[in-house]
């Protein structure tokens, strides 16, 4: 292998790894939505799948809805991390 050849690979080698740096950041810094319910409930996520937000319409807060709540909070977190989970496939195609 010549010492061109090498040193070629190894700055392919770097800009890879730079340009999976900067990947990263933008999914951390990305925000998605899930809800559940039909908006009953709704859940922000940060694209490393850390709760940000969540909103839960003052109908369900009642006594007999906690399970009916508790199965909407989880459906809600489920389908932002599947968005979250798109949008990193979608930017590592590009």
């Amino acid at each position: 292998m010549a010492m061109g050849d090498l040193m070629g690979m190894m700055k392919q080698a770097k800009q890879l790894q730079e340009k999976m740096g900067e990947l990263q950041a933008e999914v951390a810094a990305l925000e998605v939505e899930g809800r559940a319910g039909g908006g009953l409930v709704a859940v922000t996520m940060t694209g490393k799948s850390e709760m940000k937000r969540i909103a839960i319409d003052p109908s369900l807060l009642k006594p007999e809805e906690a399970g009916i709540l508790e199965d909407l909070i989880v459906a809600a977190v489920n389908e932002a991390r599947a968005h979250a989970e798109a949008a990193l496939a979608e930017r590592m195609r590009e």
